[in-house]
Formats: structure tokens, C-alpha cells, sequence
């Protein structure tokens, strides 16, 4: 089987993500030990219980991490699949970097911690938020925010998750006020999401640097198979082309989708770790199928395919 191992971003947390790989399997109780140490945050009460913490982006991503990292490390003891490439969709490029070696996991942990840290401090003071539009064509809605730009409103493309789905970034109120002007040029739906950062935009230039130091401090020089940049939608496999894609995707749009139709051709699966909000973007962008892995009885399914 040739096949690309694929990982989810935030949006992909629920309260109880991997409580059944804690509670079934040692290797994922050493994981997640080992990510709650690393930030010295107990990410077992952080995922499990109850919490306000699991929605801010500075505790969001090291949970959807190690989640994926739990699902990845529990799918590779059983299989010796090696993937064509891997995709991740924002945060979860650093989980296919991870996944590739090129992370290690403690430094991972920490490292997505920081970029939530210093994405949470961009957007301090700002009404910083993201809004889903569907329906419209990436022409028209990038002709839309150049539109709002020249008005002197801070909005962009941040997210290209399907055709007819894009996710903005920007300034809040401004968001609002390009409602009416998508829906009325054939929007279905143009809705502010519940977020308090603008994610993939202009207003995270201020993390760029700091993230360039943290990424030289831990990134590794081995990859064992490609990563789809979301910036450019090619392949890169080394740590000097890393340290630049991975610091301009603060600013710099997702291209998942383009991502998956350049390499589409190559794979016959794709396998989700962590998540299945990938899983339904598929649906819309590949005829190839993929399985998610969020749980133990969705590994056994999973390595079924591969018998």
C-alpha cells in the first residue's frame, strides 16, 4: 500500500481525546507523562476532565500533539508502513515532523506550547478572530478580502480546507463586516468562529522570530519521509527549508487542499492520526480513502486494512 500519514490542527479537540489509549495502553501513558513533564502541565486532566485551559491555543496544541503522537507511536509498533509523505493541517505539520523524527517528543510538546505562548501574545489587545465562509470559489473570496484590504480592513485567506471551504483571519469587527459583502456575492454561510486568535495572518508577524529560535533550538536534521509544506504544497525533507516554511505558516495561509491534490496521485490511503476532521475534508478533495485513528478500536481497524 502506498499511503500518506496525515494529522489534524486545532478545532480537533473534545474533552476525553485518547482517554482510551491512556486507559488500554502503557506506551500512551508513558507519552502522555512524558508531554505533561516536558511542560509541566498535567495534560491527563487537561484532556480528560472538565477545564476552560483545553480551548486556549497555548494548552490546545500540545494536547491535539500528543494525541497524535500517541496514535502515531501505538500505529507504528504494530505496522512497518512507511508513508510517501505526510500532511499536517497547521499544528499538525509539527505532529508530521514528529512522526518523520525530526521532533523529538519532549521538544515537540514544548515547542507547539510555545507557538500557542507566542500566537496567544500576538493577538493580546487585538479582537483577533477567524470566520468559515462556504460556498464561494478561492478566486472570489480572495477578491473579496484584497477589496476589504484596500478599505483599510485586516482580513485574509487563512485556511483552504476543500473547495468552497476557506477560513478567514483577521480583525473581528472586520470579519463582521464582510459578512453581508460574502453572502451577498454567493456565500452560503459566512460565520465567525469562537476563537480568540487569528491564525495563518498578518497580525502573528510578531511570532515569527521568536519561533524561528525555538524551531533551530529543536528541530532535527533526519527525516525519514517527506512533509507537505502548507505554505508552498511541496515536499521538503530537511531542516533549513523547515525552519523557513515552518515560520511563515504563522503568516502564510494552510493550503491543505492544494497539498493533497499535488500528491493525491501517489497514494491509495491516508491514514489520520489524532483526529477525523481531516477525514471529512478528504471526502471532498480525494477519492482515496482515509482512516482516522483516535482510539484503540480504530488502530485494529486501521492496521486491518494493512493485512
Amino acid at each position: 500500500m502506498k499511503a500518506a500519514f496525515i494529522f489534524p490542527g486545532q478545532g480537533s479537540q473534545a474533552l476525553g481525546m485518547g482517554k482510551d489509549f491512556y486507559e488500554n495502553s502503557s506506551k500512551a501513558k508513558e507519552i502522555l507523562d512524558e508531554a505533561s513533564e516536558a511542560i509541566s502541565c498535567d495534560l491527563k486532566s487537561l484532556m480528560f476532565e472538565p477545564n476552560e485551559l483545553l480551548e486556549q491555543t497555548a494548552y490546545t496544541q500540545p494536547a491535539i500533539f500528543t494525541l497524535s503522537a500517541i496514535a502515531i507511536s501505538l500505529f507504528k509498533q504494530s505496522s512497518q508502513l512507511v508513508p510517501q509523505f505526510a500532511l499536517g493541517h497547521s499544528l499538525g505539520e509539527f505532529s508530521a515532523l514528529y512522526a518523520s523524527g525530526a521532533l523529538l517528543l519532549s521538544d515537540g510538546v514544548r515547542l507547539v506550547h510555545k507557538r500557542g505562548q507566542l500566537m496567544q501574545l500576538a493577538c493580546k489587545g487585538v479582537d483577533a478572530g477567524m470566520m468559515a465562509v462556504l460556498g464561494l470559489d478561492d478566486l472570489k473570496v480572495e477578491s473579496l478580502c484584497a477589496d476589504a484590504n484596500d478599505q483599510g480592513l485586516q482580513v485574509w485567506p487563512a485556511n483552504y480546507n476543500s473547495d468552497g471551504q476557506i477560513v478567514l483571519a483577521g480583525i473581528k469587527s472586520d470579519l463582521k463586516k464582510l459578512e453581508p459583502i460574502l453572502k451577498e456575492a454567493g456565500a452560503k454561510r459566512a460565520v465567525v468562529l469562537n476563537m480568540s486568535v487569528a491564525s495563518h495572518c498578518d497580525l502573528l508577524k510578531s511570532a515569527k522570530e521568536p519561533l524561528v529560535k525555538e524551531l533551530e533550538a529543536t528541530l532535527k536534521e533526519s527525516f525519514s519521509f517527506p512533509i507537505v509544506s502548507n505554505v508552498s504544497a511541496k515536499t521538503y525533507q530537511s531542516k533549513e527549508e523547515a525552519l523557513t516554511l515552518l515560520a511563515d505558516q504563522l503568516v502564510k495561509p494552510v493550503k491543505y487542499k492544494q497539498g493533497v491534490k499535488n500528491y493525491d496521485l501517489h497514494v491509495n490511503a491516508y491514514f489520520e492520526f489524532g483526529g477525523s476532521v481531516l477525514k471529512g475534508l478528504n471526502r471532498r478533495i480525494s477519492s482515496n480513502p482515509t482512516y482516522s485513528i483516535t482510539n484503540m478500536a480504530s488502530l485494529e481497524e486501521a492496521l486491518k486494512v494493512l493485512q
